[in-house]
């Protein structure tokens, strides 16, 4: 970000135009922050307050028959003449707190990251914020809407991985048994396993956005994308075999909707070409 950033919006009385100094960006940088971790804080503790909604309908949702999964798996399996050959019972199973003030300490985990999780559009809108003013008009205009689009995609890939790799994966994990093992996960491991289903699937989702930011500069080209597509397909595959249990079905669930969105990848590096633009003017908030 250049640092002739002009500070419009918080220098009150100053004369406009005056450039910042390094301090100056840095106390900005402070409030943004400030003000992001108040938003996080204030929806995890509004969220801590409701932990029993919070862990029974949200976290455990995946563990409980009717889970929404299910219910459209049930239906569409019915729908299509199938009967119920497509319904299965979820597994049932205890998870345990076995450390001391383990139950306490995850749920503040669990308020904290779901805190983050709504909060993150806002937090986004603060990072934008900060880096808008030191932007070239031209750069301005190519961001534009990145906040939304953004959010959008990363609540999407958390919602996939909720609502899909979340309740297969589960059921596979704890189906899993060995001889004279009996299969009881701990709490800990439980939410270590959701955040692993959930999060990774909200950054992966961005691809697209990265896409169109490499290709805008010209460091990435359609057909850049298209002659490495095959190998495209062996890192989707790795990465789905990384972030999901080692079974055939919850793999594919992961690699498919990844593969789908290299190929909406390039259609969007394909219209998307670097223009040159006379105006390199930095651009000053007013």
């Amino acid at each position: 970000m250049a640092l002739d950033q002009v500070d419009v919006d918080n220098m009150g009385d100053a004369t406009p135009g005056k450039e910042m100094t390094f301090l100056d960006h840095l106390e900005e940088l402070r409030w943004h922050i400030i003000r992001s971790l108040a938003v996080v804080g204030t929806v995890s503790t509004v969220l801590f307050m409701m932990q029993d909604w919070l862990f029974d309908k949200v976290l455990l949702g995946p563990t409980h028959q009717n889970f929404p999964t299910y219910k459209l798996i049930c239906q569409f399996s019915n729908l299509v003449g199938l009967g119920d050959s497509m319904c299965f019972k979820v597994l049932e199973f205890k998870i345990q707190a076995i450390g001391f003030g383990e139950a306490f300490t995850i749920s503040l985990q669990v308020a904290v990251i779901a805190g983050l999780i709504v909060s993150f559009p806002y937090v986004l809108w603060e990072v934008w914020r900060f880096i808008r003013p030191g932007l070239y008009p031209k750069e301005q205009k190519a961001a534009s809407g990145g906040v939304l689009i953004c959010s959008f995609l990363f609540l999407v890939g958390v919602l996939f991985g909720y609502y899909v790799m979340a309740p297969f994966s589960i059921n596979f994990l704890i189906g899993y048994k060995l001889p004279g093992v009996e299969n009881t996960p701990t709490l800990n491991s439980y939410l270590n396993y959701m955040i692993m289903f959930t999060l990774p699937m909200g950054a992966v989702f961005e691809l697209p956005v990265i896409v169109y930011f490499l290709a805008k500069i010209g460091l990435l080209t359609a057909g850049d994308m298209r002659s490495y597509r095959r190998h495209a397909i062996v890192v989707i595959l790795l990465v789905a075999a990384i972030i999901t249990p080692p079974d055939v079905v919850s793999q594919m669930m992961v690699a498919t909707p990844l593969y789908f969105l290299y190929e909406v990848s390039i259609a969007i590096a394909a219209r998307v070409a670097p223009k040159d633009e006379d105006d390199d003017t930095p651009y000053v908030r007013a």
